[in-house]
């Protein structure tokens, strides 16, 4: 089986043979979901903010064949391991393990009643685990292609991507925002996705073809669950709180200019007033990357990037010495527009927007000078924009 828009065909062949091998020869059918590197508008989600997507050619991979009765039998290449599951006894919070973001998807369709059979399923995928691009939202998406299909369902991205997060925030615990489910659900080939956050409006933005997104995968792994990343939620929910009591339209940090920010510095706590010092102007540079992409202007572009990261960096102190290193070396290249951390942080992958005929040697220098100074399994992926979850015929 191949698949042309950037799916590795020796994944899809390695999971259609474990299903063979697991489940019987019966054809099945397969659902792919991409994992995403978001470009820009990082702790912005949450806040009802913009934020700039790309899904990548690195995706989850789920094997199915709808069953007769209200069971899910799961299997996961990368553990080994199968997993049996009776859909009508399904309850949150149901645990983090692998197959529970399977699970939480088929519990978030049957609470808006939507009904799916059981079904015998192979989950496999090469977005890395832990690198901040979304493996979970990707199985999540993949998981949601293959029920709906299995019950004839209408497949509507756009529900799907929240039904998605309704999962991991109700049935993992993990409380992420909208963005990760909705770049895997809705993106198109060729495209990077502006999306406003709170009106779930896009805007499909073009990324010229002189210009590759390379992924820089730190090999430093981190467990978002474990992370602060609830902690700085927390920070803006308390700024928002404050502001609200004389500023009764502010809703979410989305709402909040820098000017107001300083006039109410004083009634703030200096580290949640960093954080949101963070946040309201990264809310800005989504909206100004789509304008400098769809212009072909990439200086500008990379230069919105390297703010990013600085951003990130000092005041919402997400970043660590492997992000900031691999980002400091891009940015020594010629090639290379910009570069910044991506994910939620703490580890994981950094971004660079690159001269497209100068990628292989970008990538070569970066690594081999990243490598001389961290001893981890790092890796650098050239990534052109891919589209959202589907089925493969």
């Amino acid at each position: 089986m191949t698949d042309s828009l950037g799916i590795d065909p020796a994944l899809l062949e390695r999971a259609t043979a474990r299903f063979a091998e697991r489940f019987g020869d019966a054809p099945p059918t397969v659902a792919v979901a991409p994992g995403r590197v978001n470009l820009i508008g990082e702790h912005t989600d949450y806040n009802d903010g913009f934020v700039l997507p790309m899904a990548i050619g690195r995706a989850a991979v789920v094997v199915f064949r709808p069953r007769n009765d209200r069971t899910l039998r799961l299997h996961a290449v990368a553990f080994d391991e199968t997993k049996e599951l009776a859909l009508d006894a399904l309850t949150a919070p149901g645990g983090d393990e692998w197959y529970s973001y399977v699970a939480g998807v088929a519990w978030a369709f049957a609470s808006e009643g939507l009904v799916a059979p059981g079904l015998d399923a192979v989950v496999d995928g090469d977005v890395p685990l832990g690198a901040g691009l979304s493996s979970s939202a990707a199985l999540e998406m993949a998981t949601a292609r293959a029920l709906a299909a299995a019950g004839d369902l209408e497949w509507d991205p756009v529900r799907m991507a929240l039904l998605g997060q309704k999962a991991e925030n109700q049935y993992v615990g993990m409380n992420c925002g909208i963005m990760d489910q909705f770049a895997s659900a809705v993106s198109r080939a060729g495209h990077a996705l502006l999306l406003d956050c709170r009106s779930l409006e896009t805007r499909p933005v073009p990324v010229p073809d002189d210009a590759e997104v390379v992924v820089m995968d730190t090999g430093a792994r981190r467990s978002l669950a474990g992370s602060a990343y609830n902690d700085r939620r927390a920070a803006c929910e308390r700024v928002v709180a404050r502001l609200q009591k004389g500023n009764p339209s502010v809703k979410a940090l989305r709402d909040v200019t820098l000017e107001l920010l300083e006039r109410e510095q004083e009634r703030l706590d200096p580290v949640d007033l960093k954080r949101a010092r963070h946040v309201v102007p990264e809310n800005t540079r989504p909206v100004q990357m789509a304008d400098a992409l769809q212009a072909s202007n990439l200086e500008e572009a990379g230069e919105l990037m390297n703010d990013s990261h600085f951003s990130l960096r000092d005041l919402y102190e997400v970043s660590c010495e492997e992000l900031d290193l691999i980002t400091e070396i891009a940015r020594e290249q010629p090639s290379c527009f910009g570069a910044r951390m991506t994910g939620a942080g703490f580890g994981g992958c950094a971004v660079a927007l690159v001269k497209a005929d100068a990628t292989d040697s970008f990538c070569d220098t970066v690594l081999t000078a990243y490598k001389a100074k961290i001893d981890l399994p790092a890796a650098l992926y050239p990534c052109r924009p891919m589209p959202g979850a589907r089925l493969l015929v």
